[in-house]
């Protein structure tokens, strides 16, 4: 949801704020962890927006030299322009923005000398609140064909889901029809005519994200939810969706596991543009922030893991909300003075009373060095490999470099306590020695020191990165390209690539995390798979080998499901009937398929993840452990004959994306 702080002025008065102070925690003694890299899980390649932040148009500092330097100097990539919700009131043809306020000397051309100062490249959103597609097609002409600006990505206005249609309302839109249907339609006029300017460009679409409202909700006289219809109607004329995230909790030990959120996000998406766009699309999280610590510690290590957890994902570019924001309500985190700013850099103003001031203008917060770090984790065409810690407050992620080496990022959440960590590798032989960066609680900068591949000490609330060189140098053959997956059943899959080097065998590896099971070999380039377990999920990857024994790197990653099976003695219908956003009802239909009466029963499923559960239900007696629900028949249903069906539903909650079951079992027998 677009919150106040994006329609501020920097130079409004602000509420004065009230200052928490307290002495930090005293430091335990150093936990031991092990972590686990294994180059043989290849994840996504790092793309060249990978590293992103916003620009506003309020902002006086926008495009200034100090800091297009500092976002070179941190490795920003992408640049997004003209701000949030401006973008929905922004008429780039004479620079205003009507309701809003304009700070001087920061119009496009502005922009861009920052953008190519910086070295990063462009994104750009298009109003659709209060413009037109022509309005839209011109900015296109004056970018690249007036000016040879080569804006490649632009986006068709900004979280249109908040014009009111589904009761709130931040977001400008002058259309009287305020359905996502209307709002799919203009964006297929905007890429068109866009388009017709430039061939080369890419068109995103607003989506909603999993889990998030109004996510899943339909409103009246909607033909699905906001995702559903959006991609139906446009999903043929876009190339990449639209997704913000702005994880909610009031302390570090809340808001910092959310990012176990994203994967099954992201998978959700990728379903959704399938089934209703009939395609593959690339997705982009152009604005991301948190809501604790938001330019102290909590805030650089959430930046840290969501953008790693982001690049592993393959979303192209995640934008950071925002370079400069404006001081809220001054608190004490983590022993810190945390100014409630979602800027990467100081505002550099005072409270309403003067008691309390920033520091100085364009100082970096805490985030910005979490960017920093990252880029010197990960560049364009790196790639993320698997990488996990046994201890649940360490994330671990680790890239294959194209240079040769490997680097492994760990973010210690804990803020009490440093952590001994000891690294194992597969797939990768390092030399002894590494190159050490760390980034401390209430730092001013990376440090950089050498220490050993294997054993490295994290402070607490704490980033480190590895960077590690091999032992001995080859040159590995080329990593094959994604398979693809031919018909799957319920117990086998044909995977299929295409061709390599001549002369290689393929390796077939199945992903469980970073452990690896090799499922087989072959000179062609194909491999059939049997014995696989129905309505389950899998992950594979292809490696190539040649002569020499050498390996290359992974191929990016297949996951694809098994099917339940085609045949079973009993058939489950699982369908939501209505949805308020972070709950729903649905109905489950059991259907007994055999040639045998069935007297009491009992069905089961297990949620894809942890934070979905039944909070109640009927025609049925539901009842949940863990993530395992089970509806046990009742008087008056408990007796189906053959063929007949029966009908059980439940009130649902969920505080995350809310993924599907994938199988049902009824009295222990596997339903279709």
């Amino acid at each position: 949801m677009k919150r106040s702080h994006r329609a501020a002025l920097l130079a409004s008065a602000l509420a004065a704020a009230t200052l928490v102070t307290g002495p930090p925690a005293a430091l335990a003694e150093a936990d031991t962890v092990d972590v686990e890299v294994n180059t043989r899980a290849g994840l996504e390649h790092v793309s060249d927006l990978a590293l992103g932040v916003n620009h506003a148009i309020w902002d006086a500092e926008l495009g200034t030299p100090a800091v297009a330097d500092l976002m070179r100097d941190a490795g920003v990539q992408a640049m997004r322009y003209p701000g949030g919700s401006y973008s929905d009131i922004y008429h780039w043809y004479d620079h205003t923005a009507p309701g809003g306020y304009v700070a001087p000397n920061t119009d496009f051309a502005h922009f861009m000398a920052g953008v190519r100062r910086a070295g990063a490249r462009p994104i750009v959103t298009a109003n659709y609140g209060t413009a037109t597609p022509q309005e839209a097609a011109d900015w296109v002409r004056h970018a690249n064909i007036d000016n040879d600006y080569d804006v490649e990505y632009w986006e068709i206005g900004n979280e249109l889901y908040g014009n009111g249609h589904y009761g709130s309302e931040w977001e400008a839109d002058d259309h009287p029809d305020k359905s996502p249907n209307q709002y799919a339609t203009l964006v297929r006029d905007y890429a068109r005519a866009m388009k017709a300017v430039d061939p080369t460009i890419k068109i995103g679409a607003v989506l909603t994200t999993p889990g998030e409202w109004p996510d899943g909700i339909t409103a009246e006289g909607d033909a699905g939810p906001w995702n559903e219809v959006v991609l139906s109607v446009a999903g043929p004329e876009i190339d990449f969706g639209i997704v913000h995230w702005y994880p909610t909790g009031d302390s570090g030990a809340e808001v910092l596991p959310k990012t176990d959120r994203l994967a099954p996000a992201l998978r959700m998406v990728r379903e959704q543009a399938r089934q209703y766009a009939g395609k593959d699309i690339g997705i982009a999280m152009t604005e991301l922030n948190t809501t604790y610590g938001r330019n102290t510690q909590p805030g650089a290590l959430f930046a840290a893991d969501a953008y790693a957890t982001l690049m592993a994902g393959g979303v192209f570019t995640t934008d950071w909300w925002n370079v400069h924001n404006g001081l809220g309500q001054v608190r004490t985190i983590a022993g810190q003075t945390d100014y409630d700013d979602f800027g990467l850099l100081s505002s550099g103003n005072c409270t309403a009373d003067g008691t309390t001031c920033q520091p100085a203008l364009n100082t970096p917060f805490a985030p910005y060095h979490a960017l920093a770090m990252l880029s010197r984790f990960a560049g364009p065409g790196d790639q993320l490999v698997g990488a996990s810690a046994s201890d649940p407050l360490v994330k671990a992620h680790a890239s294959r470099r194209t240079d040769g080496g490997l680097s492994v990022l760990l973010v210690n959440e804990d803020p009490d306590s440093a952590k001994d960590v000891t690294l194992d590798y597969a797939g990768y032989t390092p030399a002894a020695g590494a190159t050490v960066l760390t980034y401390g609680n209430g730092d001013d900068a990376i440090t950089t020191t050498t220490g050993t591949a294997g054993q490295v000490t994290l402070a607490p609330y704490s980033l480190t990165t590895l960077v590690l060189r091999p032992r001995s140098s080859t040159t590995p053959p080329a990593a094959p390209a994604r398979p693809s997956a031919g018909t799957i059943t319920d117990d086998a899959v044909t995977l299929s690539w295409p061709a390599g080097p001549a002369g290689v065998k393929y390796e077939i590896h199945r992903q469980f995390g970073t452990t690896s099971e090799q499922w087989g070999e072959t000179t062609a380039t194909s491999f059939t798979v049997t014995n696989l377990d129905p309505a389950t999920s899998y992950t594979v990857n292809i490696l190539a080998r040649d002569g020499a024994g050498r390996v290359s790197w992974a191929s990016p990653p297949l996951s694809f499901r098994t099917t339940t099976p085609a045949t079973s003695s009993c058939a489950v219908r699982f369908a939501e009937t209505t949805n308020w956003g972070n709950g729903y009802v649905a109905d489950v239909t059991v259907t007994n398929t055999g040639t045998a009466p069935i007297d009491t029963w009992a069905l089961s499923f297990t949620w894809p993840t942890s934070w979905q559960r039944v909070d109640s239900g009927w025609n049925g007696t539901w009842t949940q452990q863990g993530t395992t629900v089970q509806v046990a028949s009742v008087e008056g249903n408990h007796v189906l004959a053959p063929g007949a069906s029966t009908t059980a539903g439940f009130v649902g909650a969920y505080q995350g994306p809310n993924v599907p079951p994938a199988a049902f079992t009824l009295n222990g027998t596997l339903c279709s």
